[in-house]
């Protein structure tokens, strides 16, 4: 299986993002992951489209943008022209999700569903011939530095399982670091988001100790 990694933008220091980011650019990283939060559907406030299209001029790797957000539906368009290349939604947001989930494709963006902590994966059933990755939220969404919550373990395994043969990747998200990220992809998921264990200290060593660890 191909494994992923995907830096989360979250635990960069916004004071020298572009630097941040071009380390994640630099040293391997397979996606950006940009957190978007609107205050409502969860307490903080992170960035609008317009900064996503600022960062989209100068950084090149694919963005995977995942949206915390109340009513997604009226911002995929803006995200997807910011530069957006994978979009991710809440099954527990506002609105229709087979909406949302057409919305992105027609903007030629890869679709897919979030699922928090205390949602079933039941919930995602029938828009699995609709998306192309799943995100398992580890911890409850909003916060960064949140330790990985461990029955996280066995819901990425139902849902490698509910995947079967569809091409779908398994995100995963939260508490990822370099003690739970072997028990995370031996459960199946196989693209592997991280903020506070990869931003913290040298970019380059803490991507190459996670490349070591996948490779086992």
């Amino acid at each position: 299986m191909n494994i992923k990694i995907a830096p989360s933008m979250l635990s960069a220091d916004f004071s020298n993002l572009e630097r941040d980011l071009k380390e994640v650019e630099k040293n391997g990283a397979d996606y950006l992951h940009v957190d978007i939060m609107d205050g409502h559907f969860v307490p903080n406030i992170t960035i609008g489209p317009d900064q996503v299209a600022s960062l989209r001029k100068t950084i090149k790797i694919p963005f995977d943008v995942h949206l915390m957000i109340s009513e997604p539906l009226k911002y995929i368009d803006r995200f997807a022209d910011a530069g957006a290349d994978i979009i991710t939604v809440h099954v527990e947001s506002d609105g229709e999700i087979k909406d949302c989930i057409d919305a992105i494709v027609k903007k030629g963006v890869r679709p897919g569903l979030v699922v928090s902590p205390d949602t079933s994966l039941e919930v995602i059933k029938p828009y699995l011939d609709h998306i192309s990755m799943i995100l398992i939220m580890c911890v409850y969404p909003g916060f960064g530095g949140q330790s990985y919550i461990p029955e996280s373990t066995e819901k990425i395994s139902a849902c490698r399982q509910m995947i079967g043969n569809r091409n779908i990747d398994l995100q995963v998200d939260g508490g990822i670091n370099f003690n739970t990220l072997k028990e995370v992809v031996e459960a199946g998921a196989n693209v592997i988001v991280s903020g506070s264990c990869l931003f913290k200290g040298d970019m380059k060593e803490n991507l190459g100790q996670f490349k070591k660890i996948i490779k086992g």
